[in-house]
This record gives C-alpha cells, structure tokens and sequence, in this order.
C-alpha cells in the first residue's frame, strides 16, 4: 500500500471515530439528563410520600389491654395506598352490645347513615357483630353506588363471618365524591377473616390512618364487682376536624357487661366535652363515627349502678379525652397543642362560642404558630363570637401569666413574657369572661405552612 493511501485510510477511521464520539458523546448527555430527571422525579416523590411523625405525637403507640371477644385484623387491599394496611376487620362475640354517635352533617356518608339505621334496629337474640373499616376513599356523596359499596361490604363480612347484615358496621375515610372500589375490600375478605386476633389492634390502627402522622390508641382498667374492666380504643383523625357529635373515626372497645341502652347514654353523654370539644380546621367531616362495642366477657357483673358504673363512665370519658386530643396533637402541620380554657360566661352556650372562636380563627393559629403573643387576635375572635362580653370584665391570659384585664394590657404584662411562653409546644390560653360561672374547655392547634402542603396536594 502506497505510504500516501495508508495516511488518507487513516484520516478517514479517525474522522468516522470521532463522529461515533461525538455521537455517543450526546447519547451519553441524553441518558444522563434522562436519570437525573428520574432521580428527580423519584425524590420529588419520596419527599410527597414521606410522613414525618408529628412532634406533638406520644413516645409510642400504648400497650392496650386485651379485650376478650373482640379479634382484630388488618390488610392491604390497594384502595388508594400502595404496600401498607387499608382495610381493618373487627370480629365481636355473640351478645355484644352496640352504641354509637356520628356526624350530623346533611351531606353525610352512605356508610354513618347504614350504621344509624342498623343501631335502631332490634338486636337479633345472642347475634355477634362485627365492624369493618377502609381508608383511602370516604364512599360519602356518591349516591346509589355509595350504598352498593355500603350493602357489598357489610355483607360479604356478614357471610364470611356467618353474622347478619344487620350486625355488620362499617366506615370508609378520604376522598370524598369517588366511588369505592368495594371488589377490593370483599376480595381481601377471606384473608382478613383468616388473621383474626385478639393482639392485632394496633394493626387495625394503622390501618384507619390516613393523613395521619401515628396511629393512636387509649385505654383504661376499672375493678368491678368480681374482676377487673377492661376498655381499649384506637382513633384516627389529622384534618377536617370539627366534630358534630363525633370525630373523624373511633372504635373503643369493653369487655364490661352493660345494656346497650345504658352504653348509648355514657357514649352520647361523654361526647359533647370530649370529641365535640376539638377542632384542628373548623371542617366537618362527612364521616364523623363513634363507635363503642360491650363483649361482655369480663368476670365482673353487669354495670348498673353506684361506684361502679361511676368508675366506668370516667374511665370511658378519660379513654375518650386522651384519643380526642391525640387527633389534635397530630393535627395537620401541627407544632403546637393548645388548651383554651373559657369561665365566667354568661351560659354554656356562650362559653362554647368563645373557645369555638379562638380555637377556629386563623389569626389566632397562625400567631400561635409563629410564636408570637399577639393578644389582640383573641379578643378580636371573642368579640365576634357572638357570646356576652364585657370589655372591662375581660380577662384573658397565656398559662399563669396575666396580659389583660379591666379593658387593656395588664401592668404586670411584658411582651417578652409572652413571647418566650409562646415557645412551649404545650399551651394555655385562659379567657375570663367575668359574667357568670359557665366554662367550657376547647383543644385545637396551630396553623402552618404544612397544614396547605398537605390538603393542596392531598388527591395528587
């Protein structure tokens, strides 16, 4: 080969393997953009999945005492959520009693009007019961096919765990205005009935959980006469909560012997300052369910009267206080819990409509929010609360320390007092009214940035 022929040839490879350079070169550049994209997009998603537990939650879900004929179990059908538990199944022994409160919404949910109806029923002799609930989809404000959903679930329980229809209760919590894949939930029934166990209530929990950040669970221990009471109940509830008659969902559970009558009188009597008496957003929800099964299986007798039933009916009342204000405490975006306490109000109704006012004004959350004491928002929400006040009978103030009082700041009062009790996650704001001896307690929490994150992307 001729020496200039050999020069050209290898011109020419070298011209060829720089184009496959270059070329390669911007193959390279795609792909590269490609994972970086990926990668970014993945971390966008783990960030919008990513739960962090609020600071405001307990140590640790508690250790809840076993109560003798109720089983529990949970599963993942998939109806919103991906690889965790959506479903929970609540399995309860002949001659359980059953009791109940909900929301009065007008646009509530197809499965609280099933479990109204079938409460005012006539209990068929020594039936079982059992209670059936789904996260991710409400089922609420989706006509016929909401009631279909209702009939489809509450029966395949009822076949699966040889029960009537007429004992099986159900709930559904989320989205509002879809329809809910109700295949999914009898699919898993099998299986759910399958896991059954006296141990899996914190599984069950979880499984209620929606937007919140732990589950929550409360529980107390009476003696009676012949043996011990036992009462363990699990809520849940983050947002939309303002509860009318009840709060987002609560299942509590005894082994007391008590007539129905009776439970539904406790229930309905404990309600009104316990989970009548939280707001994290001054939003109803459609879905509001309270409910409370007796197995009856303790070795106690029966609660009638006396000490007794007084032991019992505060330790229901205190089961019901600790869930209701584990709600608060995992209130969307929440960093602070706050306690309003309201006295001297001319009546009940108008001690109610002053903490209501504080607790529900943006204005209010958001300084508590931002640690900052700004008094004036309180009495402004006092002022438009519609209650009876007084503006030199006023006294208002943040934990122990007095800031107003005979119609201005009190002489005692120090903006930097004020501002360094702000800190505390945990907070008081006493208001006085000065006018009468009605009183009434109000749990609520701050408002962020975090509480629009949340409901902003909630159905994305």
């Amino acid at each position: 080969m001729a020496k200039t022929d050999w020069k050209a040839e290898a011109k020419a490879l070298k011209k060829k393997l720089k184009k496959k350079v270059e070329a390669l070169s911007t193959e390279l550049d795609s792909l590269r953009g490609a994972a970086v994209e990926v990668a970014s997009d993945a971390i966008a998603a783990v960030k919008k999945a990513a739960k962090p537990v609020s600071p405001l939650a307990p140590a640790a879900f508690p250790d809840l005492p076993v109560i003798k004929g109720a089983s529990f179990a949970a599963i993942g059908a998939g109806i919103k959520y991906q690889n965790r538990r959506d479903v929970m199944l609540v399995s309860l022994c002949p001659g359980t009693a059953m009791a109940g409160v909900f929301t009065r919404s007008s646009t509530r949910s197809g499965c609280v009007r099933d479990c109204q109806e079938k409460l005012a029923m006539k209990v068929p002799a020594n039936a079982g019961a059992a209670i059936v609930v789904n996260s991710g989809n409400s089922n609420a404000f989706t006509g016929k096919i909401g009631d279909k959903a209702v009939a489809e679930v509450t029966g395949a329980a009822a076949a699966a765990l040889g029960i009537p229809a007429s004992r099986v209760f159900s709930s559904s919590t989320g989205v509002i205005g879809e329809p809910l894949p109700y295949e999914k939930i009898t699919a898993v029934m099998p299986a759910l009935v399958a896991d059954l166990g006296e141990a899996g209530i914190q599984m069950a929990a979880e499984a209620i959980m929606t937007t919140d950040t732990f589950p929550k669970g409360a529980a107390a221990v009476i003696e009676g006469e012949g043996g011990p009471i036992h009462i363990s109940g699990i809520a849940k509830g983050s947002g939309m909560i303002a509860p009318d008659m009840a709060t987002m969902l609560a299942y509590i559970f005894t082994d007391a012997k008590i007539a129905p009558a009776k439970l539904q009188t406790l229930l309905a009597r404990n309600t009104d300052e316990t989970f009548n008496s939280i707001t994290v957003d001054s939003d109803t929800s459609t879905s509001d369910t309270l409910l409370i099964a007796a197995t009856g299986q303790s070795a106690a007798a029966e609660v009638k009267t006396g000490p007794v039933l007084k032991a019992f009916e505060a330790a229901l009342r205190g089961v019901m206080l600790d869930l209701a204000q584990q709600v608060v405490r995992d209130g969307e975006g929440a960093t602070k819990f706050v306690e309003i306490r309201v006295t001297g109000a001319a009546s009940p109704e108008d001690a109610l409509r002053v903490g209501k006012a504080i607790a529900d004004s943006p204005l209010v959350k958001t300084a508590v929010a931002g640690e900052d004491p700004n008094w004036g928002r309180i009495v402004a929400a006092i002022g438009k609360s519609g209650a009876e006040a007084d503006r030199d009978r006023l006294r208002i103030s943040f934990g122990d320390i007095l800031v107003a009082e005979k119609g201005w700041r009190a002489p005692s009062y120090t903006e930097e007092d004020g501002a360094a009790y702000m800190k505390q996650p945990n907070l008081v704001i006493g208001v006085d009214l000065g006018l009468g001896r009605a009183k009434r307690t109000i749990w609520t929490c701050d408002l962020t940035s975090r509480y629009i994150e949340i409901n902003a992307d909630y159905r994305s």
